[in-house]
């Protein structure tokens, strides 16, 4: 039976003649003329090539063939129904969604907890499952099995929606016994040894080569652009690890200024302005098309950009 040929309406017109068993019932119900409910049974017997009621002495009763298609056709009515009904607003106060969220531990560490805070305030029924780059594809965001990804990214498929969270400077955090912060500025920053920190996009990174320098990202190529080098000691995907290891005496941790400055109460480290110029970064979030109208991923969105913003204002 080709598909082409299927007038939902007689569908529903079916539904009801099993329910009713009786063709001038069924036309009362549906608003119709008994002759049209007639003409109905007969298309749609030619339909399905069965007589699907058929008259006996105890009224009008389903063949087998009509018994196998009642709950199926209940179930396309259910389901078209649903798929034509106005999409249902989304309430935070009750919902008990989970929103799985791609993020660095950059942005985790600097959105994540003003994010809960206000999601036990405004939504205490929603969850979040948060993702490494690392856990994530670019499929699996493109399928919508992952709501949002947040990061800094050097490409991004352009079916994609994104948009930027906020844009950061560099700083650079050392120990407070670092003999350095008494004579800092470019030629003992270069003196130093550093920790590299970088995770971008997605995926399962691989080995960094000291001499890519465009791998290497945004604070080695403004070095490169000044014909200068840095001395890297310790290569890490992790923002929480770099600045631990900034505590140590001799080491110089160069990374985002919003990540740099969640270690403001910790009077093991100092934050410096980097003494040369770095380009600023963008920092991301983008999702699959198949989401961008769904009201729950909508709020969500709203809610993580005021977040941002709000950090902005307080710093």
């Amino acid at each position: 039976m080709p598909t082409g040929r299927i007038d939902l309406n007689l569908l529903e017109y079916l539904d009801v003649l099993l329910r009713e068993r009786n063709v001038t019932r069924a036309a009362s119900h549906l608003g119709l003329s008994q002759p049209a409910m007639s003409n109905s049974l007969r298309r749609l017997r030619v339909l399905f090539d069965d007589q699907l009621l058929v008259r006996t002495s105890e009224g009008m009763t389903p063949t087998e063939r009509a018994n196998e298609l009642q709950p199926v056709i209940r179930e396309v009515l259910a389901i078209v129904d649903k798929a034509v009904q106005p999409q249902t607003a989304f309430d935070p106060t009750s919902d008990e969604r989970v929103f799985r969220i791609m993020a660095s531990d950059y942005a985790e560490s600097t959105i994540l907890p003003r994010l809960l805070h206000r999601l036990r305030e405004e939504a205490p029924g929603v969850s979040l499952d948060i993702m490494t780059p690392s856990d994530v594809s670019f499929l699996d965001v493109e399928q919508g099995k992952v709501d949002m990804v947040i990061n800094r990214f050097d490409s991004i498929p352009q079916s994609f929606h994104q948009k930027i969270i906020w844009q950061d400077s560099f700083a650079c955090l050392f120990s407070a016994e670092n003999p350095i912060r008494d004579n800092f500025n470019l030629e003992t920053y270069l003196q130093a040894q550093h920790v590299w920190v970088s995770k971008t996009g997605f995926g399962v990174g691989v080995g960094i080569d000291p001499d890519d320098v465009q791998r290497l990202g945004w604070v080695d190529e403004a070095l490169t652009s000044l014909g200068r080098k840095r001395h890297i000691t310790v290569f890490t995907r992790h923002y929480q690890a770099a600045m631990l290891l900034a505590e140590q005496k001799d080491l110089i941790v160069t990374i985002p200024t919003r990540a740099a400055r969640l270690q403001r109460q910790n009077p093991r480290v100092i934050i410096e302005e980097p003494p040369f110029a770095i380009p600023p970064i963008d920092l991301k979030m983008a999702w699959s098309p198949l989401l961008q109208n769904n009201p729950g991923h909508q709020w969500m969105r709203r809610l993580i950009f005021e977040v941002a913003r709000e950090q902005d204002e307080e710093n």
